[in-house]
């Protein structure tokens, strides 16, 4: 009988393990939140992530449980693991990717490099903060933001006032993060795979373009990294990902600082965007590879398959028509380019899908796939 995978989340994470899944000989079913979703293709059922009841029916006929996103409550994976299920990354793990206060408290247990941080709880907190730290700094919702959702770059403690209300509404109390803003040159990111019984492999760490809080482009590998950079960047995701017990993939988003510092900035426990670059560019993509480390099976080799690859995110996608209106201009132009869409209806902002080119002139493959990506914009 072919090995069994639940993933919970129908978003276009586990759309992308379909394929490797198929490869693989790995049965692949989908928790959707919603019919038609990224993954409907794989989807076997259609229900409330955050109900325990029917993550656990949907959970018992698949050998392992793994995830398309950080979101579901502990009191659920609780009772998965209670039931006997194999769960990966477990709670033990995602509580540090669910909660950045308890991300930014473990992370300086393990002495990690990481901002100057603090847990504020009113105004005032926060101001003091912010004068000791050259008068700003950036608040975070320590619970699920994502792509500049929940950040705040500030000057004054006033300035998160509506996030202190929301919390003291909620009748849990609770507190903010507020981290130093850092000075950087530039944003990495280090993925690792890490199976439960301990075998680990890292991916050359990459660099990361942001606009407005979103990642845009990733260059593999990083450009003018030397090989202490590279060095110290798997370094950090190693230690991550086994003083935090992570199974399966791991993204450690980085800052190099202008005094060529590497600190960690934030963590995923599963595919990531940072890693899309994989599938096109590297011998094992970062979604077999999942596959492969929650069931505890062999990883496969990281390296890349040419000099660079180039990443292209299509944010929005076109304004009047179907992103497959667009298909045979971009293949026909750059016949090179690799492009993989997520199955969603264009809306401002939204990633929609990403463009992949691999090659040995950066200059040319970073042209090659920002032209193709521009065919399914405006």
């Amino acid at each position: 009988m072919a090995l069994r995978v639940g993933v919970v989340g129908g978003g276009q994470l586990a759309r992308m393990m379909i394929a490797p899944a198929v490869e693989l000989g790995v049965e692949i079913r989908v928790l959707a939140e919603d019919e038609g979703m990224s993954a409907s293709l794989a989807a076997t059922a259609v229900g409330d992530y955050r109900d325990a009841d029917t993550v656990l029916a949907f959970a018992r006929d698949v050998d392992v449980v793994t995830f398309d996103h950080e979101h579901v409550p502990q009191d659920v994976l609780a009772t998965l693991v209670g039931e006997g299920i194999a769960v990966h990354p477990g709670p033990d793990a995602l509580k540090f990717a669910q909660d950045k206060l308890v991300m930014r408290a473990r992370l300086e247990e393990l002495g990690m490099p990481q901002p100057d941080w603090a847990a504020v709880t009113n105004a005032d907190e926060l101001q003091a903060f912010i004068d000791d730290h050259g008068g700003r700094a950036v608040v975070k919702t320590p619970r699920g933001g994502y792509d500049g959702k929940g950040v705040r770059v500030v000057s004054a403690g006033t300035e998160a006032d509506d996030w202190f209300a929301t919390l003291a509404e909620d009748a849990r109390g609770g507190a903010l993060l507020v981290e130093e803003l850092v000075d950087f040159t530039r944003e990495l990111a280090q993925q690792v795979a890490r199976r439960p019984s301990g075998a680990v492999r890292a991916y050359p760490v990459v660099e990361t373009v942001q606009r407005d809080g979103v990642c845009a482009e990733v260059i593999a590998p990083a450009p003018h990294s030397s090989d202490r950079l590279q060095q110290v960047a798997a370094g950090i995701g190693v230690s991550i990902a086994e003083g935090l017990g992570v199974t399966g993939m791991l993204a450690v988003e980085l800052f190099e600082t202008t005094d060529e510092r590497l600190l960690v900035n934030e963590l995923a426990m599963r595919p990531h965007n940072s890693g899309h670059w994989s599938q096109d560019g590297a011998v094992t993509s970062q979604f077999e590879q999942h596959l492969r480390a929650v069931l505890d099976l062999p990883l496969g080799d990281t390296d890349p398959v040419a000099g660079w690859a180039v990443m292209v995110n299509i944010l929005g996608g076109p304004a009047e028509e179907s992103l497959d209106a667009r298909f045979a201009a971009a293949m026909d132009e750059h016949p090179q380019a690799k492009v993989h869409t997520y199955g969603k209806a264009p809306r401002p902002g939204r990633k929609v899908g990403h463009v992949n080119v691999v090659g040995d002139e950066l200059d040319d493959v970073a042209y090659q796939a920002r032209a193709a990506a521009s065919f399914f914009l405006g």
